[in-house]
Protein backbone atom coordinates (compact mmCIF):
# COMPACT_ATOMS: atom_id res chain seq x y z
CA UNK A 1 0.00 0.00 0.00
CA UNK A 2 1.15 3.41 -1.29
CA UNK A 3 1.95 5.88 1.50
CA UNK A 4 0.96 9.63 1.82
CA UNK A 5 4.73 11.20 2.34
CA UNK A 6 4.69 14.09 5.35
CA UNK A 7 5.39 17.47 4.11
CA UNK A 8 8.25 19.50 5.77
CA UNK A 9 8.36 22.65 5.26
CA UNK A 10 12.40 23.77 4.06
CA UNK A 11 13.76 27.61 3.70
CA UNK A 12 16.67 28.02 0.54
CA UNK A 13 20.02 28.32 2.14
CA UNK A 14 22.22 30.98 0.11
CA UNK A 15 25.22 30.73 2.43
CA UNK A 16 27.60 28.37 3.29
CA UNK A 17 30.37 27.15 4.86
CA UNK A 18 31.13 25.67 8.19
CA UNK A 19 30.18 28.90 10.25
CA UNK A 20 26.64 29.21 8.22
CA UNK A 21 26.05 25.37 9.24
CA UNK A 22 27.07 26.05 12.93
CA UNK A 23 24.40 29.09 12.89
CA UNK A 24 21.68 27.35 11.89
CA UNK A 25 22.28 24.81 14.06
CA UNK A 26 22.24 27.12 16.91
CA UNK A 27 18.81 28.41 15.57
CA UNK A 28 17.85 24.70 15.78
CA UNK A 29 17.48 24.06 11.94
CA UNK A 30 19.50 21.56 10.24
CA UNK A 31 21.33 22.24 6.82
CA UNK A 32 20.86 19.82 4.12
CA UNK A 33 21.19 18.92 0.27
CA UNK A 34 18.77 17.77 -1.74
CA UNK A 35 20.22 15.52 -4.93
CA UNK A 36 18.10 15.29 -8.36
CA UNK A 37 18.75 13.98 -11.56
CA UNK A 38 18.15 17.10 -13.89
CA UNK A 39 17.91 19.88 -11.87
CA UNK A 40 20.39 21.55 -9.71
CA UNK A 41 21.19 20.85 -6.02
CA UNK A 42 18.91 22.12 -3.70
CA UNK A 43 20.21 23.71 -0.35
CA UNK A 44 17.94 24.04 2.32
CA UNK A 45 17.24 23.76 6.05
CA UNK A 46 14.46 22.39 8.44
CA UNK A 47 13.48 22.14 11.39
CA UNK A 48 15.64 19.87 13.90
CA UNK A 49 12.95 18.90 15.69
CA UNK A 50 10.46 17.93 13.07
CA UNK A 51 13.27 16.35 11.50
CA UNK A 52 14.86 14.08 13.56
CA UNK A 53 11.05 12.96 14.55
CA UNK A 54 10.39 11.83 10.42
CA UNK A 55 13.96 9.84 10.69
CA UNK A 56 13.01 8.30 13.93
CA UNK A 57 9.99 7.14 13.20
CA UNK A 58 10.50 6.03 9.51
CA UNK A 59 14.57 5.37 9.71
CA UNK A 60 16.76 5.96 6.87
CA UNK A 61 14.87 5.49 3.84
CA UNK A 62 11.63 8.18 4.67
CA UNK A 63 10.27 9.26 2.16
CA UNK A 64 8.58 12.76 1.88
CA UNK A 65 7.79 15.98 0.45
CA UNK A 66 10.09 18.73 0.71
CA UNK A 67 8.42 21.93 0.41
CA UNK A 68 10.52 25.00 -1.19
CA UNK A 69 9.43 28.24 -2.06
CA UNK A 70 6.06 26.86 -1.99
CA UNK A 71 6.95 24.22 -4.11
CA UNK A 72 6.82 20.17 -2.83
CA UNK A 73 9.53 17.79 -4.02
CA UNK A 74 9.20 13.92 -3.66
CA UNK A 75 12.45 12.60 -2.04
CA UNK A 76 13.84 10.20 0.20
CA UNK A 77 16.34 10.65 3.21
CA UNK A 78 19.76 8.71 1.77
CA UNK A 79 22.05 10.27 4.20
CA UNK A 80 22.62 11.38 7.60
CA UNK A 81 24.95 12.74 9.70
CA UNK A 82 25.10 12.35 13.31
CA UNK A 83 27.19 14.39 16.00
CA UNK A 84 29.53 11.62 17.86
CA UNK A 85 29.06 13.16 21.09
CA UNK A 86 24.69 14.24 21.29
CA UNK A 87 23.77 12.29 18.45
CA UNK A 88 22.15 15.09 17.27
CA UNK A 89 21.55 15.19 13.18
CA UNK A 90 24.01 17.89 11.76
CA UNK A 91 23.11 17.21 8.56
CA UNK A 92 20.94 15.58 5.97
CA UNK A 93 20.91 14.18 2.23
CA UNK A 94 18.05 13.71 0.49
CA UNK A 95 17.28 12.14 -3.13
CA UNK A 96 14.58 13.18 -5.61
CA UNK A 97 12.41 11.12 -6.36
CA UNK A 98 9.23 10.26 -8.85
CA UNK A 99 5.91 8.70 -8.38
CA UNK A 100 6.31 5.34 -9.75
CA UNK A 101 9.88 4.87 -9.86
CA UNK A 102 12.10 2.50 -8.25
CA UNK A 103 14.57 3.14 -5.75
CA UNK A 104 17.53 0.56 -4.57
CA UNK A 105 17.15 0.50 -0.72
CA UNK A 106 18.66 -1.54 2.55
CA UNK A 107 16.09 -2.99 4.80
CA UNK A 108 16.45 -4.20 8.07
CA UNK A 109 15.31 -8.22 8.56
CA UNK A 110 13.77 -9.32 11.69
CA UNK A 111 13.01 -12.87 12.99
CA UNK A 112 9.98 -13.97 14.52
CA UNK A 113 8.43 -17.00 16.31
CA UNK A 114 11.09 -19.93 18.10
CA UNK A 115 13.24 -22.88 16.73
CA UNK A 116 13.34 -26.28 18.22
CA UNK A 117 14.60 -26.68 21.86
CA UNK A 118 18.20 -27.36 21.91
CA UNK A 119 18.66 -25.19 18.86
CA UNK A 120 20.58 -21.64 18.62
CA UNK A 121 19.68 -19.38 16.20
CA UNK A 122 22.52 -17.13 14.84
CA UNK A 123 21.29 -14.18 12.67
CA UNK A 124 24.23 -13.70 10.06
CA UNK A 125 22.96 -10.86 8.00
CA UNK A 126 20.54 -7.14 9.61
CA UNK A 127 19.39 -6.05 6.30
CA UNK A 128 18.99 -6.93 2.59
CA UNK A 129 19.17 -5.27 -0.99
CA UNK A 130 15.76 -4.60 -2.57
CA UNK A 131 14.80 -2.47 -5.33
CA UNK A 132 11.01 -1.46 -4.49
CA UNK A 133 8.65 1.09 -4.86
CA UNK A 134 9.59 4.46 -3.78
CA UNK A 135 6.02 4.67 -1.84
CA UNK A 136 6.60 1.13 -0.97
CA UNK A 137 9.28 1.12 0.89
CA UNK A 138 8.86 -1.57 3.58
CA UNK A 139 10.04 -0.55 7.31
CA UNK A 140 11.50 -4.24 7.53
CA UNK A 141 11.10 -8.02 6.20
CA UNK A 142 10.10 -10.35 8.62
CA UNK A 143 10.99 -13.85 8.30
CA UNK A 144 9.39 -16.41 10.68
CA UNK A 145 12.38 -19.19 12.40
CA UNK A 146 9.12 -21.06 14.23
CA UNK A 147 10.19 -24.65 14.96
CA UNK A 148 13.53 -24.33 12.89
CA UNK A 149 15.59 -27.58 13.54
CA UNK A 150 20.27 -27.57 13.72
CA UNK A 151 20.85 -27.70 10.36
CA UNK A 152 18.17 -25.25 8.61
CA UNK A 153 19.16 -22.03 7.36
CA UNK A 154 17.47 -18.71 5.62
CA UNK A 155 19.15 -17.29 3.04
CA UNK A 156 17.95 -13.91 1.15
CA UNK A 157 16.37 -16.14 -1.45
CA UNK A 158 14.20 -17.43 0.98
CA UNK A 159 12.71 -14.25 2.39
CA UNK A 160 9.35 -12.74 1.52
CA UNK A 161 9.80 -9.22 -0.48
CA UNK A 162 6.85 -7.17 -1.00
CA UNK A 163 4.44 -6.94 -3.98
CA UNK A 164 6.71 -5.72 -6.77
CA UNK A 165 10.42 -5.75 -5.02
CA UNK A 166 13.09 -6.93 -6.42
CA UNK A 167 16.28 -8.61 -4.48
CA UNK A 168 19.49 -6.93 -5.29
CA UNK A 169 21.70 -8.83 -2.35
CA UNK A 170 22.89 -11.92 -3.56
CA UNK A 171 20.35 -14.79 -3.38
CA UNK A 172 23.09 -17.38 -1.63
CA UNK A 173 23.15 -14.49 1.14
CA UNK A 174 23.08 -16.27 4.48
CA UNK A 175 20.30 -14.81 7.07
CA UNK A 176 19.79 -17.04 9.65
CA UNK A 177 22.22 -20.16 10.35
CA UNK A 178 20.31 -22.36 12.78
CA UNK A 179 22.95 -24.41 14.80
CA UNK A 180 23.49 -26.13 18.42
CA UNK A 181 25.19 -24.36 21.34
CA UNK A 182 29.05 -24.77 20.94
CA UNK A 183 31.73 -24.50 23.38
CA UNK A 184 34.77 -23.01 22.99
CA UNK A 185 37.79 -25.16 24.15
CA UNK A 186 40.33 -22.78 24.38
CA UNK A 187 37.90 -20.75 26.36
CA UNK A 188 37.12 -24.25 28.88
CA UNK A 189 40.83 -25.47 29.17
CA UNK A 190 41.87 -21.95 30.59
CA UNK A 191 38.67 -22.19 33.40
CA UNK A 192 39.58 -25.41 34.13
CA UNK A 193 43.14 -24.50 34.18
CA UNK A 194 41.81 -21.48 36.59
CA UNK A 195 40.07 -24.33 38.55
CA UNK A 196 43.12 -26.03 39.15
CA UNK A 197 45.24 -23.16 39.86
CA UNK A 198 42.71 -21.66 42.36
CA UNK A 199 42.58 -25.54 44.26
CA UNK A 200 46.61 -25.91 44.08
CA UNK A 201 47.17 -22.26 45.58
CA UNK A 202 44.42 -23.00 48.98
CA UNK A 203 46.06 -25.98 49.08
CA UNK A 204 49.69 -24.26 49.37
CA UNK A 205 48.33 -21.60 51.70
CA UNK A 206 46.68 -24.67 54.40
CA UNK A 207 49.56 -25.90 53.63
CA UNK A 208 51.14 -22.49 54.67
CA UNK A 209 48.69 -22.18 57.83
CA UNK A 210 49.59 -25.53 59.58
CA UNK A 211 53.72 -24.91 59.25
CA UNK A 212 53.00 -21.62 60.81
CA UNK A 213 50.55 -23.02 63.36
CA UNK A 214 53.10 -25.52 64.10
CA UNK A 215 56.14 -23.38 64.34
CA UNK A 216 54.03 -21.49 67.09
CA UNK A 217 54.02 -24.62 69.38
CA UNK A 218 57.34 -24.99 69.44
CA UNK A 219 58.19 -21.48 70.24
CA UNK A 220 55.81 -22.06 72.96
CA UNK A 221 57.34 -25.34 74.42
CA UNK A 222 61.11 -23.95 74.30
CA UNK A 223 59.80 -21.34 76.25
Amino acid sequence: MAITPPVVKAEKREEFGKGSARRLRRDGKIPGVLYEAGIDNVHFAVDRIEMTALVRNNGTNAILELEVDGEQLLCMVKHVDQNVLSLEIDHIDLLGVKRGEKVTVEVPVVTEGEAADGAVVLQEADVVEIEVDALNIPDEITVSIEGKEIGDTISAADLQLPAGAELISDPELLIVNVTFQQVDEELEAAAAEAEEGGSEAGADADATVEIADGGEGDEGASE
